[in-house]
């Protein structure tokens, strides 16, 4: 009895469940790239490998000439007399002192103009939400035409406010890698500008070449926001479209009041800022436009008074044949514009700047018989 009732407890009892088995782990395997991200990805291992040699004989070619010039002074040192070279040397002594000092007051001079500009400057907006959809390479030049921007924008009497929203990722990277960054006097946000400017969403104007409004003028109350896009035709109405979503108002320049474009009338960032920079000084849009944009995208002759001033990196490759005109290549004299002292290029903008222009493109144009 007492058996069968210890096997009734030892049935009641709960029974240890048998163990899986591990199953044995498939072997992951490495993800192959398709044909497309291999190019891309070649193309870009090409680019960084074509900068850095570049780089790299930029420095030697820097070190060489230095090497050069100081061997040169201490030769004419050593050809002349001890009196004669107490005057050189206090000669140069004095020149580069004089140098400094003027550049000391040229930057402080353009600090007060930015300065100034953050408190009541007009506010221009730089949109850097784009990164996500251009390459690297595409992202450096956006980096480089915000470079061109601030400088241009330093040099100006009447400065902008100017904006950058957005600098966080891969651009906020490459952003903090220019020489001088954090020194510059400009607004930087690691938020979208519909945060950072939340409060004054009313006065939000967001400039796209698709928007169906006209900018006639800059009102000082208005926030001007433009795309940080290296566009290359991949995306085009997206500016539109965000404006929209975001229920703020649009606006594209008059570009088409005043000039006929030989393509679209997609600019790029540098080249819309400038645009605004030149309008608020003359006040004229025709002169705005003709002294920024290139002459590629604008085939018909200048008006009279009207200078071309070259708005992108490679604008010495236009097509010169305007008109009644041929180009012959000629060697250049003109030498290369010394860096800004906080790390931006030198940009031309200035008056004359058109006088020099063929020579920056190693071009002469002369005259010959229209066959039109």
């Amino acid at each position: 009895m007492e058996a069968t009732q210890n096997d009734e407890n030892a049935l009641s009892q709960p029974q240890p469940q048998p163990q899986p088995q591990p199953q044995p782990q498939p072997i992951s395997q490495p993800q192959t790239l398709s044909k497309n991200a291999q190019k891309k990805l070649l193309k870009q291992q090409r680019y960084e490998a074509k900068k850095a040699e570049k780089k790299a004989q930029e420095k030697r070619q820097k070190k060489e000439d230095a090497e050069r010039k100081r061997k040169e002074w201490e030769e004419t040192l050593a050809s002349v007399t001890e009196e004669e070279r107490a005057k050189l040397i206090e000669s140069r002594r004095s020149l580069r002192k004089e140098r400094m000092e003027k550049r000391s007051e040229e930057k402080e001079k353009k600090m007060e103009r930015l300065n100034k500009a953050m408190q009541c400057g007009h506010k221009i907006v730089v949109d850097l939400d784009f990164a996500h959809l251009m390459t690297p390479s595409e992202i450096q030049s956006l980096v480089q035409q915000i470079m061109y921007c601030y400088a241009v924008n330093g040099r100006c009497i009447n400065p902008c406010h100017l904006w950058l929203t957005g600098c966080e990722g891969e651009m906020g990277s490459q952003l903090k890698r220019l020489p001088g960054f954090d020194n510059w006097i400009i607004e930087k946000e690691n938020r979208p500008y519909i945060e950072a400017l939340q409060e004054q969403k009313e006065n939000l104007v967001y400039l796209t070449a698709d928007a169906e409004t006209v900018l006639e003028e800059l009102d000082p109350k208005k926030i001007y926001i433009v795309g940080g896009l290296v566009d290359r035709n991949r995306w085009k109405g997206i500016t539109m479209k965000k404006a929209k979503e975001q229920g703020i108002q649009m606006a594209k320049l008059p570009i088409g009041n005043y000039l006929k474009m030989s393509s679209s009338q997609v600019l790029t960032v540098n080249q819309v800022i400038e645009i605004l920079l030149k309008f608020i000084e003359t006040k004229d849009w025709k002169v705005s436009f003709f002294q920024v944009i290139p002459q590629r995208k604008r085939p018909e002759a200048d008006p009279e008074g009207c200078q071309e001033v070259a708005g992108e990196e490679n604008e010495g490759k236009d097509d010169q044949l305007d008109g009644k005109k041929k180009c012959i290549e000629v060697p250049s004299q003109r030498k290369r514009p010394e860096a800004d002292p906080e790390g931006c290029q030198e940009v031309e903008g200035e008056e004359n700047e058109g006088k020099d222009d063929q020579l920056d493109r190693k071009k002469k144009c002369i005259e010959v018989p229209s066959h039109g």
